[in-house]
């Protein structure tokens, strides 16, 4: 395999950007470019079968949705959307399912329930819960500083944790392959390489925009952010701050821990040859271990497949030329 040292040169050299990233769903994988995202996912037949969609983003509309840390909560936001639509999509077509028509009422509500049951579980389990226990059981909630790094310290135990466990499951080792093949079809386009098997297997896994070193550069900003913001209450109601407080200020403020964060992965992404910005991007890098691995040339692909679609008739314009791409991966 190719070090990844060795793929960033290229990376560095990249002095045109554009809006490529994806994600790795069931059996398949989605990808999104300028003015479309599409989906590649193999079904039981062993057919690769193709769904693109038009799409225009917010900030492509609107002027101040482009401005620093706002458009990283618009990104966040439609990648989340089509997230959940693509990841459904993909296991109509994964398990084989006759999705041809429109989805009934039913369907879509349980589609509404498992996605808003989701986001509560996320929210609970890594930002309510940390939070909770570090009042309940540690006694620093007049210490700002001390406070956040030990709720913040448990945050990033819990993900690590909750990582690990997932990643022991099968259908999930599967995912993390697809992950890994999205990962390298992303490289081999921004190198200029052709979108062929062989020109993308000796890519790493492992990308510096990846939605996982996203998370973990969400959790260290959380820490710094809610420390800041807890110090100046803190002042205000004369050092006496309950849980029920926190609650109420903090989790309002997730959408600018994940905007602030997003100007963090792009600032990472575009300064590798920094030895600083290397130190800082590690962890997450080292967490794709977890969240990545190497998959096998149908997964390639399919993934190469999913790009192709995305661009559709306009691939022409934007092969064989060197990129930094911008969406989150």
């Amino acid at each position: 395999m190719v070090k990844p040292n060795g793929i960033w040169l290229n990376f560095l050299a990249a002095q045109q950007s554009i809006l490529v990233g994806g994600q790795a769903i069931i059996e398949g994988v989605m990808m999104r470019v300028p003015g479309a995202y599409a989906i590649a996912v193999r079904n039981p037949r062993n057919e690769i079968i193709t769904r693109r969609t038009p799409f225009v983003s917010l900030s492509e509309k609107y002027a101040w949705m482009k401005w620093p840390v706002i458009r990283g909560g618009i990104a966040l936001f439609e990648s989340m959307k089509i997230g959940i639509n693509t990841l459904n999509q993909s296991a109509d077509i994964a398990f084989d399912e006759d999705s041809s028509g429109e989805k009934t009422l039913k369907e879509k509500i349980q589609s509404w329930l498992g996605t808003a049951f989701a986001l509560v579980l996320g929210i609970g389990l890594f930002f309510v819960l940390p939070l909770f226990l570090t009042t309940k059981v540690m006694n620093v909630e007049k210490t700002a500083l001390l406070f956040n790094l030990s709720s913040g310290a448990m945050r990033i135990a819990f993900f690590l944790i909750y990582l690990w466990a997932i990643s022991l499951m099968k259908d999930v080792k599967r995912l993390f392959q697809y992950h890994g093949a999205e990962h390298k079809t992303v490289y081999t386009f921004e190198a200029g390489k052709q979108l062929t098997t062989d020109d993308a297997r000796p890519f790493p896994t492992q990308h510096p925009r990846c939605g996982t070193s996203f998370l973990f550069i969400v959790l260290l900003s959380a820490i710094l952010l809610f420390a800041v913001i807890d110090t100046i209450l803190l002042w205000l109601v004369d050092g006496e701050m309950s849980l029920k407080l926190r609650l109420l200020v903090h989790l309002p403020l997730i959408p600018l821990v994940a905007g602030i964060s997003y100007e963090v992965l792009k600032f990472t992404a575009r300064h590798r040859d920094w030895a600083w910005v290397r130190a800082l991007a590690a962890p997450g890098l080292w967490l794709q271990n977890i969240t990545t691995s190497e998959p096998d040339d149908e997964q390639l692909e399919v993934a190469l497949k999913s790009l192709k679609s995305a661009f559709g008739d306009d691939l022409e314009k934007y092969e064989g030329q060197t990129y930094v791409a911008e969406a989150i991966g």
